[in-house]
């Protein structure tokens, strides 16, 4: 059963929440509302997921969020926001929040019917969102999919998903994820809107005039079998120097040369193609098939990023390394281990590379460092970087300081024994 913390003091929202989870087993659902156990919990149980109540005039939020953004360990906490559209608009607490990981956003009246659903895709996807103690070579190449309903509410859901695996691996600014996002949505709801359910700019401008809301309009296009089969397929791909995210429909396509035209004449301000604008404003590169029903926008990675340093690191030594600077030397002694804070590294044995370490894999000889042995291998500055050296004298200090350093660290380890056990047995 998963523990799930819920941050809440409005008896109502809690009713709703207790009813959306009525006939689900799976989750232990732990409300908090008093600030130290909120704190306490964050610190110590290090939760993977939270509901947050962003709206809640009790609970002082921007405490809590803040407490989240100054230590870089916990802001590894996904979190699912709720907020009353009375008080809160969405856009603004996505700006207000962006440094964090809000997946999704579900006003009040969502709760019912998109809590549980989304808190299963997050936890079906979890994997490949947040498991940043992975090494590097196994985050190369990788990949995922989904097939998406044509439901509205579940698009920002994926888009932050999406935007979310840039921003925690290192490879996007954190002030471009809400962009990343923006884009991603936008593109995702036209394959939806346009794509599967045939709906017209002039037929939606319509509707809307007539007080008839794109969500409700896709709900009636969708009393169509036929239509309300089809999916949105949204496919991304992490390559060395850049990520590639592919969005097709199941719809028949439109003329693409002719449609750019038409926004290049059109007003910047112009809600028709934003979501175009948008990702080509941001990507690298975008691309559409012949058909029209499938497109492609290329995000560059940015190699000059660094990690934020952990609060508790914050007085340690910094040290600045140069491309081509041997870091680490096999056999020596391993009385200090480093944190990463930018750069890559190539990792030797006997002089032949066995794999390479970045920010991503956040310590660099952990493992000789706990188990007093000598250096396993020797570690080489492929690109100029930055690293936080920590004698075992400091980090026994640091670790008494912020006790939840410690099970951060033993989760990191375990979750890697975890992983090359799998391997083994895969191989066997």
């Amino acid at each position: 059963m998963s523990r799930l913390a819920i941050i809440n003091s409005d008896p109502k929202i809690k009713k709703q929440i207790i009813s959306a989870f009525s006939n689900i087993s799976d989750f232990d659902l732990h409300f908090l509302n008093d600030e130290e156990e909120i704190l306490e919990l964050l610190n110590y149980a290090l939760p993977e997921l939270a509901v947050v109540n962003f709206s809640d005039p009790k609970i002082n939020i921007n405490k809590i969020i803040s407490h989240i953004e100054n230590d870089r360990w916990i802001i590894n906490l996904g979190i699912i926001g709720l907020f009353s559209h009375e008080s809160d608009k969405e856009e603004d607490l996505l700006k207000k929040y962006k440094t964090i990981n809000v997946l999704t956003q579900l006003e009040y009246y969502r709760i019912s019917s998109h809590l549980v659903k989304s808190i299963q895709i997050i936890e079906k996807n979890f994997q490949i969102l947040f498991q940043r103690e992975f090494t590097k070579n196994l985050l190369e190449g990788a990949s995922g999919s989904f097939s998406i309903e044509n439901d509205l509410l579940e698009v920002s859901l994926y888009s932050s998903i999406g935007a979310t695996i840039m921003a925690q691996r290192g490879l996007i600014n954190p002030d471009n994820k809400m962009h990343l996002q923006i884009a991603l949505a936008e593109l995702i709801v036209n394959a939806i809107e346009h794509g599967n359910c045939g709906i017209s700019y002039e037929e939606k401008s319509k509707a809307l005039a007539n007080g008839i809301s794109a969500i409700d309009l896709i709900r009636e296009k969708c009393k169509d079998p036929v239509i309300n089969a089809k999916r949105v397929s949204f496919i991304w791909e992490i390559k060395q120097n850049e990520s590639i995210f592919i969005i097709e429909d199941e719809g028949k396509g439109f003329d693409v040369k002719l449609h750019i035209k038409k926004l290049i004449k059109q007003d910047n301000l112009s809600l028709h193609g934003r979501g175009i604008r948008m990702a080509a404003a941001f990507a690298h590169k975008i691309q559409y098939n012949n058909k029209g029903n499938q497109v492609a926008i290329v995000i560059k990675h940015d190699p000059s990023l660094e990690q934020e340093i952990p609060l508790g690191f914050s007085r340690e030594q910094v040290v600045n390394v140069k491309k081509g600077e041997i870091v680490i030397k096999e056999g020596e002694a391993s009385d200090y281990l480093y944190y990463i804070s930018s750069g890559t590294y190539d990792v030797l044995h006997n002089n032949k590379s066995v794999g390479s370490l970045s920010p991503q894999d956040i310590f660099m000889g952990e493992m000789s460092f706990l188990l007093n042995q000598r250096r396993s291998a020797t570690i080489k500055a492929k690109t100029a970087g930055k690293l936080i050296l920590l004698t075992q004298k400091n980090f026994i200090k640091v670790i008494r300081e912020y006790p939840h350093y410690g099970i951060f660290l033993s989760k990191l380890i375990a979750k890697r024994l975890v992983r090359a056990n799998e391997q083994v047995s895969m191989t066997n």
